[in-house]
């Protein structure tokens, strides 16, 4: 009865945070360390830092993985699925209203004070995280070159393979690390069979029968499986895909979604539910509904896969010292390209004189960094000031 207990508080919790955490995932971890770490301590600190080196390597949405991580830590299976779905449930309800009222969304000035502040928020949690997890020359290094590479190639798929040089360069210091007793891995491969199945699975049903559900799902499956990084990283790829490309969306819908989208609490992947019900409005409102789910499913899906399958060998993996030593870089890399996100939104703002923008951007830094403000009186205030402006 106790741990049924302490298993509804947590989950209680995972709701307030889903319902409070604004700005994205990198402002999430900031969140997270704060609530479930220095105030509930369900985890210690450097279990939480571990278990984000572990998910920022992983395709799919980074916050949502290590949540899911933590509620199967705590209670298994069972729990880590309520973990999800509490946390994805009240972003993907007010993304999907949000869809069902586009008439009243098309003056988009109205949000446009959103981004910057929430760009304020990334810059804050990103400089947060430096302070943690940047401790010596090598991961200064590490920090510089993504950097230089998350500016120089501005490309989503870079991302996983800068990740993957940074716990490289990491892993070198292995001596470092003490020796463990080695045991044979046991590796229960049902979760990896599931990710790449389904995303087979959905490629060849959609191309044998062409039915309109199928295919965008399958669009949504597949690109969570191939985005690393974040709703940041996955926006400008859904965008191609169905802007550019496919032309199902039109620009200025898409873009909509993507800034109410970076105002609301939770998983920023959560737009897609929001443009489920776009691609779906030849359906009718049951249609609708069911472009809501299949967006939401499609996109959040392959990364649960993949941090079911990931975690429940992590123990094991963990016994080599050159994984544990590669820790570290990965947690630099990530900080660094918390910064080149910063530097993504702010490069527009400068070349196009909105020193305004970059105002409302510092000021939010100051205050996030100096003072208890909650982020949501942020998010008000500058919605509030698009209101009054616009």
């Amino acid at each position: 009865m106790w741990k049924g207990y302490k298993h509804l508080e947590f989950l209680w919790d995972v709701l307030v945070l889903a319902s409070t955490s604004f700005g994205g995932p990198q402002v999430h971890m900031a969140l997270f360390l704060k609530r479930l770490v220095q105030e509930k301590k369900y985890i210690d600190e450097h279990e939480l830092f571990e278990i984000h080196a572990l998910c920022s390597v992983l395709p799919g949405p980074t916050s949502t993985q290590v949540l899911t991580a933590i509620g199967y830590k705590r209670g298994g299976a069972g729990l880590a699925y309520l973990t999800t779905i509490i946390w994805i449930s009240p972003a993907v309800f007010v993304m999907t209203l949000a869809a069902f009222g586009m008439t009243f969304l098309r003056n988009r000035e109205i949000i446009h004070y959103v981004l910057p502040v929430g760009v304020g928020l990334i810059l804050q949690a990103g400089w947060f995280m430096a302070q943690k997890v940047i401790s010596g020359p090598l991961y200064v290094m590490i920090f510089l070159v993504t950097l230089l590479i998350g500016i120089g190639f501005p490309n989503p798929f870079i991302f996983p393979l800068v990740l993957l040089l940074g716990g490289t360069i990491s892993s070198l210091n292995y001596k470092k690390f003490p020796r463990q007793n080695k045991h044979k891995m046991v590796i229960p491969w049902a979760n990896f069979h599931l990710f790449w199945g389904f995303l087979v699975f959905l490629a060849l049903l959609g191309h044998f029968t062409d039915y309109f559900p199928i295919r965008i799902f399958e669009n949504f499956y597949r690109n969570g499986s191939l985005v690393f990084g974040g709703g940041q990283v996955l926006a400008p790829v859904l965008f191609t895909e169905f802007v550019e490309f496919k032309k199902l969306l039109s620009a200025d819908d898409f873009l909509t979604g993507m800034a109410l989208s970076q105002s609301l609490p939770g998983p920023v992947f959560a737009l897609t539910s929001y443009l489920g019900v776009l691609l779906m409005k030849d359906y009718g409102v049951w249609g609708e509904l069911m472009g809501s789910a299949i967006g939401a499913l499609g996109v959040f899906l392959p990364g649960t896969f993949m941090i079911f399958f990931v975690y429940r060998i992590w123990g094991q993996l963990k016994q080599y010292r050159f994984i544990r030593a590669s820790l570290a870089g990965i947690q630099a890399t990530s900080v660094g390209l918390t910064m080149v996100a910063v530097y993504t939104f702010v490069n527009p703002m400068i070349v196009k004189g909105d020193f305004v923008d970059v105002g409302v951007l510092a000021i939010t830094f100051v205050l996030a960094q100096y003072t208890q403000i909650p982020s949501i009186i942020l998010f008000s205030l500058a919605l509030l000031a698009g209101i009054i402006l616009f």
